[in-house]
This record gives structure tokens, C-alpha cells and sequence, in this order.
């Protein structure tokens, strides 16, 4: 059941928080701003990279600092939860894993292949409803999401 059936308050924040974070990203967003695909060239990339990071996820509650949606999160969401090790080392969500011992973030480690493997898995669930390219949160909750029917 969506947000919009089971707390209709906390959805129409949600829907504000996105629309505004849309208004501020739209005019640097690298891509369409349209349809809020993502351009998929490196120059594309880079840019995305540049405002992608500071721009708070209008889905966290300013106040209570959760996801509104976690149940209907996003795939980057899904796949970036859990601490994943790579070359780098043991890359983790400081939000979702605040507070935690190193041992207690190492004991929820995902490797790469299983990231790979449950990404893909979503990625095709979705694209079975007709919806391809890659986008960011504010868009699609300011569109279309669980939040909105």
C-alpha cells in the first residue's frame, strides 16, 4: 500500500521536499530534465557527481533523519545500504549505519557480486513495466513513486 494511503501528511511532505529539490537541481541536472534520465556520457557522469552528493535525499526526514519511504526506496538505495568491500575498502551509509561498531558494520557486509546480483534483479523487475535510464530520487518521487497514488 502506498505512503499516500497509510500517512497522507507525511506523503505530501515527501512530494514537497522532492519538488523543491527538483527545483534547485534541475537547472545543473545532466540530462533531461523532462523525462529526469540521466545522461549516460563520462562528461555526463562527472557532473552528475559534482551536486549529486550534496544534495540531501528528499525522502530523509530533516527532523527525525529516516527514509519516509524505505519500503518503497529506490534501487540505489537497496544496493547502497549495505557496507560493500571493494578496492577502496568497506564502503558504508553513514545514516544507516550511525552509532554502529566496526565489528557490527562488517557483520551486514554485501560483497560486489551480491550487490551486482540484487541490483540487476531490480533493475529488470522495473524495466518489465517499460521504465529504463537511470534518474535521481527527487525526480522520481516529485513524478511518480509510491508517494504519490
Amino acid at each position: 500500500m502506498p505512503l499516500s494511503a497509510t500517512d497522507p501528511e507525511r506523503a505530501a511532505r515527501v512530494r514537497l521536499r522532492a519538488r523543491e529539490s527538483w527545483e534547485q537541481v534541475a537547472c545543473k541536472f545532466p540530462g533531461d530534465v523532462h523525462t529526469g534520465v540521466l545522461g549516460d556520457d563520462d562528461v555526463a557522469v562527472e557532473e552528475f557527481e559534482e551536486f549529486a552528493d550534496f544534495e540531501p535525499c528528499p525522502a530523509l526526514d530533516p527532523d527525525r533523519g529516516t527514509c519516509d519511504v524505505y519500503a518503497w526506496r529506490p534501487i540505489t538505495c537497496r544496493v547502497f545500504g549495505p557496507p560493500v568491500r571493494s578496492e577502496g575498502g568497506l564502503g558504508v551509509c553513514e545514516l544507516c549505519y550511525h552509532g554502529a561498531t566496526p565489528a557490527e558494520i562488517a557483520g551486514c557486509e554485501l560483497t560486489l557480486d551480491e550487490a551486482n546480483a540484487l541490483q540487476a534483479e531490480l533493475v529488470s523487475d522495473l524495466e518489465k513495466d517499460g521504465n529504463k535510464g537511470r534518474t535521481i530520487v527527487a525526480f522520481a518521487l516529485a513524478e511518480h513513486s509510491a508517494v504519490s497514488t
